[in-house]
């Protein structure tokens, strides 16, 4: 459970704005989309070797 401090004299955007970002650090959201159904363990490495292999491309890219 994310607990936020307010502190003393401290704005509510901020403290929403530190919320939202802990939020986003602690990956709530994607570790319940991805437990929503199973994949095989084969299947995961596959996607992290493509995903990998894309941002590698993009980088070459840049390069060039």
């Amino acid at each position: 459970m994310l607990r936020i401090e307010i502190k003393e004299g401290e704005n509510i955007e901020r403290a929403l704005k530190r919320y939202k970002r802990k939020h986003r650090n602690v990956k709530v959201m994607q570790n319940i989309r991805e437990k929503q159904y199973f994949t095989k363990p084969s299947i995961r490495r596959r996607r992290e070797v493509q995903k990998a292999a894309y941002i590698q491309s993009l980088r070459d890219q840049e390069d060039i």
